[in-house]
């Protein structure tokens, strides 16, 4: 009778729980839309108000006149600052069908930091498909997602970010470096292999977004048998989009031949044991302090997709370290073209 009682009492809870829950959501929802329909057409008022008059001197008497009255009506929401925001949030966004109300207000006014319409499109995008908060896409764009991700992709194909994060072959999962500054370790302590698995286990849901779209956990430390000996990659995710198992070793210092070459075994062992005929192929990533990629060119066959040495960084470095990095990246893919 208790048990019944108690099922009951949990059934109870939950069918309530989702109502409170859903009536919670669409009030934020109805909260959100009208924060943007708010902000963007005062944004618009001072545009249309400050055409046909070129004198800069007339625009900011205008804005700070009126920001005076506001405030006074009001109070601080409409400082000088959030009246120019709200109208440089028009001037990037004038067609108010292209806003999307997944996004908060918040999100536009941090996508509006970024001057370069192709990656505002991408970083917007992003914040929608990924679900990124505020805290996300500033560390995103802090560590310059963006160029990471393009700089293994051809030029030509570039432009497609802008519109989605392309996903459509192997290397497109690819970034150099990956950044785990969220991470608890420090770049200049000496740690292990061992503790910075664990770290990452810790740090699971951030490694994700890290890794980027489309992944799932599958497992650490996932044993394989091949004859009589057992061999355990560090980490085992699924990608959903690519449809393939992806395999990560962690590594401090430099890779090397036999890095590859155990790699290359649990990747064959998967497409030969795990995989299913309707997956694709799996994906083998050397992630390390040094990627070696002479190493890894030389050891590895010309036409090679399925096996990938990237570098990580447990501090987010400056941008002009990371365009550096970038640079670099973008140099010896041409020479290895």
């Amino acid at each position: 009778m208790t048990n019944e009682i108690e099922y009951e009492v949990d059934n109870l809870y939950n069918n309530i729980k989702n109502i409170v829950e859903q009536s919670r959501n669409k009030v934020y929802k109805k909260i959100n839309t009208e924060m943007i329909n708010l902000h963007w057409n005062i944004g618009r008022i001072i545009v249309e108000k400050q055409k046909g008059n070129d004198k800069a001197k007339y625009g900011d008497y205008l804005i700070e006149e009126t920001s005076k009255k506001l405030t006074n009506m009001y109070g601080k929401g409409f400082s000088v600052q959030n009246l120019r925001r709200m109208r440089q949030f028009y001037m990037y966004f004038p067609i108010r069908s292209t806003i999307s109300s997944e996004l908060s207000i918040s999100h536009y006014y941090e996508l509006i930091r970024i001057k370069e319409e192709n990656k505002r499109n991408f970083y917007m995008q992003e914040c929608i498909s990924s679900n990124w908060d505020v805290k996300e896409l500033q560390r995103q764009r802090t560590t310059l997602l963006y160029e990471r991700i393009a700089t293994l992709k051809d030029k030509s194909k570039i432009l497609e970010l802008s519109n989605s994060y392309g996903i459509y072959e192997n290397k497109d999962i690819i970034k150099d470096p990956f950044v785990l500054e969220f991470l608890d370790i420090k770049e200049n302590t000496n740690y292990l292999e061992s503790d910075l698995e664990k770290n990452i286990l810790e740090h699971l849901k951030e490694f994700l977004l890290e890794l980027g779209k489309g992944f799932t956990y599958v497992g650490n430390q996932v044993r394989i048998t091949i004859d009589t000996e057992h061999f355990y990659p560090d980490l085992v995710f699924y990608n959903r989009i690519l449809k393939c198992f992806v395999i990560i070793d962690l590594k401090i210092g430099k890779v090397t031949h036999k890095d590859i070459g155990q790699m290359q075994m649990y990747v064959n062992y998967y497409d030969r044991n795990i995989k299913t005929e309707s997956e694709n192929r799996t994906i083998g990533i050397l992630l390390s302090t040094d990627k070696n990629e002479t190493i890894v060119k030389y050891t590895l066959p010309e036409d090679n997709n399925t096996i990938f040495s990237s570098e990580f960084r447990l501090t987010i470095p400056s941008e002009r370290e990371l365009i550096d990095v970038i640079e670099n990246e973008k140099k010896n893919i041409e020479i290895i073209k």
